[in-house]
């Protein structure tokens, strides 16, 4: 298939590669030029505008960062609405508010064009291997037109429901990977706090039903304190404010996610929102005073 590609970052990159690998057609566009260039001597075509790149593709990707950059992309100047032909499809796996992919929906139905919410979740290793999981929402006969660029890039792809849906259950995985973090970082603090080793208590956690994908990944890194950007807590502050704010307007109490999105206020006003997101543990270093002759002690460094 003849298809275009923005958001050329950590996940996105290795995803139009993939695509590159199963024989499409590829082009794309950056804000960075030099961002594209690895794809254009893999044969990738680099294009001037998203209009551009939209006018010589049967389909377009997107993973970008907000819903405002999805919407600049879409119908901004020289955006992709102004090259897409009828017929064509835009397919956005970046993690935006519910309300602006059934936005995004309609204004392209009205020009004849489709459109999929299909957010992603497994991070950079999932994205590199094709293995993401990709929840979707819009019209089933429009995903199942563009299932083989999905399937090149994931491996579980699952039709939520219509427009927005694929964004709702992006909600809820965030909602409930980021609650798990922080609660991985309250359970090494308090071992911490008994003077008790952090690693052999992760060990031990791993084997019994407290064991999951967050807790090695996530509590691997605080036992190392391997605080480096993997997953940057910038992102999931985004996220936490997207599902947040829908919950407010629904009416809906979400008394956990609450206190965390809280931890994630409180590490962005640390400056540590280039990080990764397992500095949640820094925030409860930062928040504790030690007893006196008690093991607990500043690691905020």
């Amino acid at each position: 298939m003849r298809v275009g590609f923005i958001g050329l970052g950590v996940m996105g990159a290795p995803m139009a590669g993939l695509l590159l690998d199963a024989g499409h057609e590829l082009a794309v566009w950056a804000r960075r030029p030099e961002a594209t260039t690895a794809l254009a001597a893999r044969g990738a075509h680099v294009c001037a505008t998203p209009a551009a790149l939209a006018a010589r593709c049967e389909v377009v990707i997107t993973i970008v960062t907000s819903s405002a950059d999805v919407e600049a992309l879409a119908f901004g100047p020289e955006g992709l609405a102004e090259g897409l032909a009828p017929g064509a499809v835009h397919v956005d796996m970046s993690t935006i508010a519910p309300g602006m992919a059934r936005n995004l929906a309609a204004r392209y139905a009205a020009c004849g064009i489709g459109w999929l919410d299909a957010p992603v979740s497994g991070g950079e290793q999932a994205a590199r291997a094709g293995a993401l999981a990709i929840m979707v929402g819009g019209e089933a006969a429009v995903l199942e037109r563009v299932r083989p660029l999905l399937e090149a890039v994931g491996k579980r792809i699952v039709h939520v429901g219509e427009a927005g849906a694929g964004q709702v259950a992006k909600a809820c995985n965030q909602m409930i990977m980021v609650n798990v973090i922080q609660a991985c970082a309250e359970a090494m603090h308090l071992a911490h706090a008994h003077g008790v080793d952090l690693a052999a208590v992760r060990h031990a956690l791993m084997g019994g039903s407290a064991a999951s994908r967050v807790l090695e990944v996530m509590g691997e890194r605080m036992v190392t304190r391997a605080f480096g950007a993997g997953i940057e807590a910038r992102l999931h502050h985004k996220d936490f404010g997207l599902l947040l704010a829908e919950a407010a307007r629904l009416g809906v109490p979400l008394p956990i996610a609450a206190q965390t999105g809280q931890q994630l206020n409180a590490l962005m006003a640390a400056g540590w929102g280039r990080q990764d997101t397992a500095s949640l543990l820094r925030v409860l270093e930062a928040g504790s005073r030690p007893v006196s002759g008690g093991p607990a002690a500043d690691r905020t460094s």
